[in-house]
């Protein structure tokens, strides 16, 4: 499988193979919701917290006798039923964090570069450079590369300070570093664009099996 690889200005260079084992798997739906929503749980908080009836400030007393005053019978004004009362069935701090196996992450994260690579959304920059942090030069290259206004995942290597800098700003470009790059990130993008060539290869040694 081939695409082609663009200079920053837009300008076409040439090819780049894509390497099948990567880009060109079968796409395993079932796996990809699965890792994603390991993923999704792991960055949940788990910190919501309601008081109980017996941490409100109240109860102890009887607010009034059992019979004859005409209301219902009551026992604590920590009940829930009470204004200010305690909170039935709320939530405690727990954690929602769940383990999956690297080989079922390496292998969603392969399904979803070929969902991408089979819509034709993968696009390869032969090198991004940027002199100095600004916005408007990654707005420029983004123009240039025909993707602009749309959710765009730019994975760059180490050398990307700048890159990153320049785009923070931007609503729809999510900047991840290779090494980071995780099922979630391709999914939730319409394009990806590698910011160097050479970073088709880390990817292939990253998800080696």
């Amino acid at each position: 499988m081939k695409t082609k690889v663009y200079r920053q200005d837009g300008e076409i260079k040439g090819e780049v193979e894509l390497p099948e084992s990567v880009f060109g798997a079968e796409v395993n739906e079932a796996l990809l919701h699965q890792v994603i929503t390991h993923y999704l749980a792991n960055r949940r908080q788990g910190t919501a917290k309601t008081k109980g009836r017996a941490e409100v400030r109240g109860g102890g007393k009887k607010p009034w006798r059992q019979k004859g005053t005409g209301r219902a019978r009551s026992g604590s004004n920590t009940s829930p039923i009470w204004v200010r009362g305690g909170k039935a069935f709320g939530p405690d701090p727990r954690t929602y964090t769940k383990s999956i196996p690297r080989k079922m992450r390496k292998r969603a994260l392969i399904a979803a570069l070929s969902s991408r690579a089979k819509e034709e959304k993968v696009i390869v920059v032969d090198r991004i450079t940027i002199e100095q942090p600004k916005t408007k030069s990654m707005i420029a290259i983004m123009k240039a590369l025909s993707v602009d206004g749309k959710k765009n995942l730019l994975v760059i290597g180490n050398e990307g300070k700048n890159i990153y800098l320049s785009s923070r700003n931007i609503k729809n470009v999510d900047v991840k570093p290779v090494r980071e790059l995780c099922a979630y990130d391709i999914v939730r993008n319409e394009t990806i664009i590698f910011g160097n060539e050479r970073l088709i290869e880390k990817v292939r040694e990253a998800v080696a099996l």
